[in-house]
């Protein structure tokens, strides 16, 4: 196994189709993905003093795009995606291999379940209503780095031809600047209709714009639980804001006034050559979509990078509620 770069999740979306019936009845993308979403270690080849190229050697090879990027000693979400050599978005169960280079004994498997991103129509945004190879669900496995360094993965997932596995590299850094579960947010205020003098497409690329750009993070951080996600609907380098986004204001209807729902777009003047806003910069973000949960008393309660679906986005709110 040669780990491949790491492979941004659009380029999974653009390349992902739909797929096609088998003949038995029914469509049989929805029927994986329901399989995909209940899964346990059970379900895949137990490592038994393996490497992690032998494990390799034994499934046919994809290609394995990661979501996240920012991974630090202990434990960690990774989420991913996978596409077979047809260009077509593999839905499936799936689980994770680790180890600090191919030829080191593996670790493993660590379950990843399927994570649907699909919302109901009233909150469908007309990107995401739009799109028709848009991606339907995430992989999300919680996964653990002993130490700082390089670490070979391997993401495998069961189809009704076998097995298939994809490859690819991370890195555990010693620390990262970004808050964490725990600790309290940088002194911020994110952009509100009042504060854009009414401009609302000056602070939101989202269509239609929705309506979590009502209060401060400053004025409510520390009151009662908040909810802030940093995403750009129309601009995201990783075609998964919109979704995202989406999927916050169909929680937000369903939570109410119980947590403080915000969306801070990511680009100055919503242009990307125009750089991060300075919300972005304080956090110490980089990339996009990034969402923090805080609880009644200010602290990050949940922490989510990249893609992430319905049942990710849930729990992160209800952390901050409990």
């Amino acid at each position: 196994m040669r780990p491949r770069a790491l492979l941004l999740l659009s380029a999974l979306i653009v390349l992902a189709g739909c797929g096609g019936d088998d003949g038995s009845g029914g469509d049989p993308v929805e029927r994986d993905l329901e399989a995909a979403r209940e899964v346990s270690a059970s379900d895949f080849p137990a490592v038994r003093g393996r490497t992690l190229q032998e494990i390799a050697n034994e499934v046919r090879a994809v290609q394995a795009g990661l979501a996240t990027s920012v991974y630090t000693p202990g434990e960690n979400r990774l989420a991913f995606g996978v596409i077979d050599e047809d260009n077509r978005f593999i839905y499936g169960k799936s689980a994770v291999y680790m180890a600090p280079r191919p030829n080191d004994l593996a670790r493993g498997p660590f379950p990843a379940p399927a994570d649907p991103l699909v919302v109901k129509p009233p909150f469908r945004s007309r990107g995401a209503a739009l799109e028709s190879n848009a991606i339907a669900a995430v992989y999300d496995s919680q996964v653990r780095f002993p130490r700082p360094g390089r670490y070979a993965v391997l993401v495998v997932t069961r189809t009704r031809r076998g097995l298939v596995g994809g490859a690819a590299e991370v890195r555990a850094r010693r620390s990262s600047p970004i808050p964490a579960v725990g600790e309290r947010p940088p002194p911020i205020s994110t952009d509100t209709v009042a504060s854009a003098g009414g401009d609302v497409d000056s602070i939101e690329t989202r269509v239609p714009p929705d309506d979590m750009h009502e209060v401060d993070f400053a004025d409510v951080v520390g009151r009662k639980p908040v909810v802030l996600l940093f995403a750009t609907p129309a601009l995201c380098q990783t075609r998964v804001c919109g979704p995202v986004t989406d999927i916050a204001a169909q929680l937000q209807a369903k939570y109410g006034d119980r947590a403080a729902f915000i969306h801070q777009e990511v680009y100055e003047d919503n242009t990307v050559a125009r750089g991060l806003r300075p919300q972005l910069r304080a956090f110490q973000l980089k990339t996009e979509p990034w969402l923090f949960t805080f609880d009644r008393g200010g602290r990050v309660a949940a922490r989510l990078e990249g893609s992430f679906g319905n049942a990710e986005f849930e729990r992160a709110v209800r952390a901050a509620l409990r």
